[in-house]
């Protein structure tokens, strides 16, 4: 028998969305290299090799996102035990958004997301580290 799928990813983003604090992206370009504030890039290991970097982002794949956000967790990543405002992105904002409402969830504060993610960073013309290049 087929699966019925009773919530699509738009409702959750939406909901999500309406939790958390969505940043536009110049905004984000702004919160770039602030003590405060720290970057958490959700994309895959394979998305940042061909697509790039924002320098000075902390990478956190999403799949590892609970577990090195919880400070119970073999897992934990200190850097997610700082007083500062963490700001997810990934390559186009929607996953960056669940991620953003999952921490907050777990009580990560103050968290948002950036609106457009990586590919608006890049298109409004915030830094970049280039993508690594391939060796033959």
């Amino acid at each position: 028998m087929p699966q019925t799928i009773t919530t699509g990813y738009k409702a959750l983003v939406d909901a999500a969305e309406r939790e958390i604090e969505t940043l536009p992206v110049e905004a984000a370009i702004s919160l770039a290299g602030r003590e405060d504030t720290v970057l958490v890039d959700i994309r895959d290991p394979r998305e940042l090799s061909r697509d790039g970097k924002i320098p000075g982002a902390f990478h956190c794949p999403r799949g590892m996102l609970e577990f090195w956000i919880d400070p119970a967790s073999p897992y934990f990543k200190p850097v997610f035990g700082q007083d500062k405002k963490y700001v997810f992105f990934c390559a186009g904002g929607l996953r960056s958004a669940l991620a953003a409402q999952t921490a907050q969830h777990m009580g990560l504060k103050p968290v948002a997301h950036v609106r457009g993610g990586f590919g608006a960073w890049k298109k409004a013309g915030g830094p970049i580290d280039a993508p690594e290049e391939k060796k033959a």
